[in-house]
């Protein structure tokens, strides 16, 4: 207990100093620029920042969903010999689905890009 409450003091003596130092060595000039808002690199209160297009948007959605399923490839790929066969059965349910997936996505046009 008489560690932590060191450690506390000790850092927050520490950032008192930071501040102190800061205001006696900081830079005293101000810039007219470094002070205006910024929001998300556009001028602050733009009249209207324009949308971000779908397909990006969706092709984004895709890559995560497809990319985030075959990551579940390694771990399975760790453990097959070890489980045998049920572990088979569950890859072909789980690239089943997979597959259905991405059939869908091909037959809607989705992987269209134009």
């Amino acid at each position: 207990m008489l560690e932590l409450t060191l450690a506390f003091a000790v850092f927050g003596l520490l950032g008192l100093v930071m501040v102190f130092l800061n205001r006696l060595l900081g830079p005293r000039r101000t810039n007219p620029t470094k002070e205006t808002p910024f929001e998300c690199g556009s001028p602050y209160l733009q009249q209207g920042i324009p949308p971000v297009p779908l397909p990006y948007a969706l092709v984004a959605i895709a890559f995560l969903l497809f990319d985030i399923e075959v990551a579940f490839f390694f771990p399975w790929a760790l453990v097959v010999r070890t489980l045998g066969g049920p572990a088979l059965i569950a890859l072909a349910g789980y690239l089943a689905v997979l597959a259905a997936g991405f059939i869908y996505a091909w037959k809607k046009g989705f992987l269209e890009w134009e």
